[in-house]
């Protein structure tokens, strides 16, 4: 079985990473180049960097910072935010990216997650959905939450899933940075009806949060931000707690086993 996959997030704006409540209310974090050497260095599985605005100001992320950062981590590194077509990902790969992730660029254009997935690989192409909940279900949103679109969660998941996605990161825009857990049946569904990895992200506050997006939502990773970036929780302190709940994650001993090895 794969070990579940913790995930710090760098929320960036304007070149320092910023963290908010619903996607509003924005606050600084601290310096994304010295939160990801340390995440690293920490045992975190993965990191995300979202340019947030890229979006929504129509311009590309920040391939200078990308470099800086991928410089000073031994992780496999994810890119978001702005990316619209495939000269973008070949300039965040060459910055350093191992992963690019896209979410309004998909959702106004799909044909971007089969583009991706045919020259670069699907392992690439991680496909970020942020979704709100209604009476009606769950909506996607484009621009970073701003604007509604008429897309539901459940397929739109499961066609960039057919298109050749390699991952979806699912934001739940009602859960996040809220810490009262994530969007759990939400998560489980989508575990149940794609072939592919799904990460948790929004509302995570507690260790039990993260044990109970694997257990009660079948996740293959969980996301957070603020948790981490404001040390309320330490990934060592997480990963010992979840693996005493049964559940398989890579220690920071077997990583440096392994780093040693290469």
């Amino acid at each position: 079985m794969l070990a579940k996959r913790i995930i710090p997030c760098l929320d960036v704006k304007n070149g320092q990473t910023v963290k908010g409540t619903n996607f509003l209310n924005l606050r600084h974090a601290g310096d994304p180049v010295e939160l990801g050497r340390t995440y690293s260095e920490q045992g975190a599985d993965e990191l995300v960097f979202l340019d947030i605005t890229a979006s929504h100001e129509g311009r590309k992320t920040f391939a200078d910072m990308v470099e800086r950062v991928a410089a000073e981590i031994s992780i496999p590194f994810t890119v978001g935010g702005g990316i619209s077509e495939l000269r973008d990902v070949e300039a965040m790969l060459n910055a350093g990216a191992d992963k690019v992730s896209i979410n309004s660029a998909a959702l106004r254009r799909p044909e971007l997650i089969d583009e991706i997935a045919h020259h670069f690989g699907s392992q690439v192409c991680v496909v970020a959905i942020d979704a709100k909940q209604d009476e009606q279900g769950w909506t996607c949103y484009l621009n970073g939450g701003r604007i509604p679109t008429q897309r539901g969660l459940f397929e739109w998941a499961y066609e960039a899933n057919q298109r050749g996605a390699g991952e979806i990161l699912f934001t739940s825009m009602n859960h996040d940075g809220v810490k009262t857990g994530f969007a759990n049946e939400a998560l489980n569904r989508l575990s149940q009806e794609l072939t592919i990895p799904v990460i948790a992200s929004g509302g995570a506050g507690s260790m039990e949060h993260f044990r109970d997006a694997f257990i009660l939502g079948q996740a293959d990773a969980a996301l957070a931000a603020s948790v981490f970036h404001f040390a309320e929780i330490s990934i060592p302190d997480l990963k010992r707690y979840l693996s005493q709940q049964g559940i398989n994650v890579r220690m920071q001993e077997t990583l440096l086993k392994e780093r040693e090895s290469h």
